[in-house]
């Protein structure tokens, strides 16, 4: 009888058990919760952290993530209002806001996932569509970009122009928006079709904008093309400069010699005068000792063995071979 009773006292506890359990829902930090009766949502939702009670049996309680979820949708080939083709790749940041609507409207987050695809799909492709690629590509307004060049110590218009205009100069007059404000565009229209579902949609970001294939390498050698230019553009200014520098330093340089030749020449006048004087003052003192000492060196000297000369005995080049006992003549 007592092994009966104890086995009677076990199962009940059992049954109690189970019902407690059913009874009783947890909701942690990250979760919210709405509780169903036989598939009908029963009161509010419960979106704070703790223990909650139901019906047994009954009740039902559906678990919803409370934290920031994330949408990556899919890169779709989309054509821009200046018909460049590219591949656009997107992603979202969502949260259940109303945990009951959204039971009711979508049930599970996989089924809110595939609708925020339809819609966030056709509101990326309808504002890439009514842009042009240089607005998408641009984290901001034309002047704000030109701004923050200038503060960034760029003044120079070439270059500024060659950084922010890829496109022709009509263009850049109509940039005024810039990626953010177009994704701030995207956020709100997306965001006016989601509260009826318990969705809120936080932000809308392009995580990369990339060319189709086929006008890829097209883009690429406009790009080389573009850089080339740039290039022998300053090319062309300094070989200007290297000219002009070149040409300075060549007159400087004939300026400086033709100083220098004329103190030279100077200088060799006034030394060629003073020899002139002393040699005068010194063999002037006895001109005969000068005749002579000219002869011989004359005689020294003479080397020429392309031409003849006849000369008779007279000739006054002979008188002191003549006159060889050194007594000298009346």
């Amino acid at each position: 009888m007592n092994a009966s009773l104890l086995r009677i006292v076990f199962i009940v506890l059992i049954l109690v058990g189970l019902l407690l359990e059913q009874s009783v829902f947890v909701v942690n930090e990250t979760e919210q919760a709405v509780i169903t009766r036989l598939g009908k949502p029963v009161g509010d939702a419960v979106v704070n952290a703790g223990l909650g009670f139901k019906l047994p049996l009954l009740d039902r309680a559906h678990y919803f993530e409370k934290r920031v979820m994330k949408w990556d949708g899919n890169p779709n080939q989309i054509p821009t209002r200046d018909k460049k083709y590219i591949w656009v790749d997107t992603t979202a940041r969502w949260r259940i806001k109303d945990p009951l609507l959204f039971l009711q409207r979508m049930g599970t987050v996989q089924t809110a996932m595939g609708r925020l695809d339809g819609i966030i799909d056709s509101v990326v492709r309808d504002h890439v569509s009514n842009n042009d690629l240089v607005e998408l590509v641009r984290s901001e307004g034309w002047e704000e970009a030109k701004d923050h060049l200038r503060e960034a110590g760029i003044h120079d218009p070439q270059i500024m122009e060659a950084v922010l205009n890829s496109e022709s100069s009509d263009v850049s007059d109509r940039l005024r928006k810039g990626r953010e404000k177009i994704t701030r565009e995207m956020v709100a229209d997306a965001s006016n079709l989601l509260p009826e579902f318990g969705i809120d949609l936080l932000d809308i970001r392009v995580k990369r904008i990339n060319y189709v294939d086929s006008v890829q390498q097209k883009v690429f050698d406009r790009m080389i093309s573009e850089r080339k230019r740039i290039a022998a553009q300053y090319r062309s200014e300094g070989e200007g400069e290297r000219a002009a520098i070149l040409g300075q330093m060549e007159r400087e340089t004939a300026r400086i010699n033709s100083e220098a030749f004329r103190k030279s020449q100077e200088i060799r006048g006034k030394a060629d005068a003073e020899a002139t004087r002393i040699y005068a003052e010194a063999f002037g003192k006895n001109p005969e000792f000068y005749t002579f000492y000219r002869t011989l060196d004359l005689y020294r000297n003479f080397d020429n063995h392309k031409s003849a000369f006849v000369l008779t005995t007279e000739a006054d080049i002979f008188k002191y071979l003549k006159n060889s006992t050194g007594k000298s003549e009346k």
